[in-house]
């Protein structure tokens, strides 16, 4: 049963909303989290996440604080590096086209190391992100791209270990409860109308935290503001993120901040399911792109797939894909590079074919004219450079010459059999609109005040992601806008 009333209400129960319960908790509030998902379906986005978080540290001390288990010769063959503020600050710049807001940009590199921290307390384990930012050269891994960390077990074991700390900080937490309004007037907010069970009930509050995900599940949102075309994407997370918590603070006053016409989106399997599928979390996704290249319907290449370290460019590769004919494109590859390819190409239901001959492989791969793909495939041979040293862990500056769209870095000819085929269409992860918040995570209003009692944090906030996305900074920046957002409500 829903309660009468509790100190603060948090709406949504993924990773931004757990962080603001078990802050809220933390600072001796009473805390309902409102989850609109039956339980098995808990956790929001985050349960289909990789895990991956960008954090700034200083080197491998910084590490082992966050990951005890590194052992020392994990940390003699291996090259972390380091990850200032500044570094950070310069790739969100880079990468958001200097459109971020810089305020929140700051506070979310300030804040970064010291949340996981407070989350490794809670009981959540961290480990280096082996295998997909590092590649063995030289008997040597080398991190690269500034991502370094990530949840143990992914997003599925990132979620139980927060709900389970949730559970024993004394959290109450609702299941199958959708906020549907909020309860504000001149003094604020003082409630959530709340749908559970076929009934709409009122829990009274002092405080109330939204942390209900984007609209990347709403078909006609998607379409109303990121464009046409868009309600064909498929969805990589959770059915349940509608809009709602953006929807109920802009009925209650709120800005709406943020690059509503953009989103985080990547290559996804041609035949996934429309929504995320918890069997097979996040390996619907095909990331290993800058290792070959990719080819549309029309048998061309449209994008340049070594432009960059692919944790800097694969939140926006998705859009270009879906803008193809059809909606989708093929990823292809030679034996050179099959060990550098990432787990999610080995996962039993994955759209692939194999040929021994490039005639063969063109001839297989569907909806491709052959004849055009064929001869861009021998074009890029011709192009790609040899004399320039092949190296994962960097940008080797091996690219192509002479071609309209070059490739920039890693661009091996792609000669040597077996030859691989992958389908891929757009999977959007989260939408970039949302609400604009201040730097204690209240919601303003549109006169530029903060709505008294009124919090946001995760995927719904706006201002900090434009065009694109630097990987790992979504769940960090859920995490600790979430722990701002529940501190700042607890003291309300």
């Amino acid at each position: 049963m829903l309660p009468e009333s509790v100190d603060v209400v948090v709406i949504g129960a993924g990773n931004a909303g757990l962080c603001a319960a078990l802050a809220a908790r933390e600072a001796g509030a009473a805390v309902l989290l409102l989850e609109r998902a039956p339980e098995a379906e808990r956790g929001g986005n985050t349960r289909f996440a990789s895990g991956a978080f960008r954090s700034v540290y200083a080197g491998v001390e910084d590490l082992r604080a966050l990951m005890p288990d590194l052992d020392e010769e994990e940390s003699a063959t291996t090259d972390f590096g380091a990850y200032t503020e500044a570094m950070y600050h310069a790739d969100m710049a880079r990468v958001t086209e200097h459109r971020g807001d810089a305020g929140l940009i700051r506070l979310l590199a300030a804040r970064s190391r010291e949340t996981l921290q407070w989350m490794h307390a809670k009981g959540v384990r961290f480990q280096p992100i082996w295998g997909r930012q590092a590649f063995k050269v030289d008997g040597r891994y080398r991190f690269w791209g500034g991502l370094t960390i990530e949840a143990a077990g992914a997003g599925p074991a990132l979620v139980d270990a927060l709900f389970a700390a949730a559970g024993r900080a004394g959290a109450i937490v609702a299941y199958q409860a959708r906020a549907v309004g909020l309860i504000a007037g001149d003094d604020g907010v003082s409630g959530v109308r709340v749908r559970q069970g076929g009934q709409t009930r009122e829990v009274r509050t002092r405080a109330v935290v939204l942390a209900a995900g984007g609209f990347e599940s709403n078909a006609e949102w998607r379409t109303r503001y990121l464009g046409p075309g868009w309600d064909l994407a498929k969805v990589r997370g959770t059915r349940f993120n509608t809009g709602d918590g953006i929807a109920m603070a802009l009925a209650a006053g709120a800005m709406s901040h943020g690059n509503w016409s953009g989103c985080h989106a990547v290559g996804w399997d041609r035949e996934a399911p429309e929504f995320g599928d918890l069997a097979v979390g996040d390996g619907f996704q095909k990331h290993s792109y800058p290792f070959g290249i990719m080819i549309n319907a029309d048998g061309q290449r449209f994008v340049d797939e070594g432009a960059d370290f692919r944790n800097y460019t694969y939140a926006k590769y998705g859009r270009l894909i879906l803008e193809q004919p059809n909606q989708f494109a093929w990823q292809v590859f030679d034996r050179k590079v099959r060990h550098l390819l990432r787990e999610e190409y080995r996962i039993a239901r994955v759209t692939r074919v194999e040929a021994d001959t490039l005639e063969d492989l063109v001839a297989r791969i569907g909806d491709v004219d052959p004849q055009r793909a064929l001869a861009t495939i021998r074009a890029f041979n011709d192009a790609a450079r040899s004399d320039v040293p092949f190296d994962p862990n960097v940008r080797d500056g091996r690219a192509t010459t002479g071609l309209a769209i070059p490739k920039s870095n890693w661009a091996n000819a792609i000669d040597t059999p077996p030859f691989e085929a992958y389908a891929v269409t757009c999977g959007i992860t989260f939408t970039f609109g949302g609400l604009r918040i201040d730097a204690e995570a209240r919601v303003i209003d549109t006169e530029g005040a903060p709505i008294p009692g009124l919090y946001a944090a995760g995927e719904l906030v706006g201002g900090l992601f434009y065009f694109n996305y630097p990987g790992g900074s979504g769940l960090m920046a859920g995490a600790v806008f979430g722990r701002i957002a529940g501190t700042a409500a607890a003291r309300r």
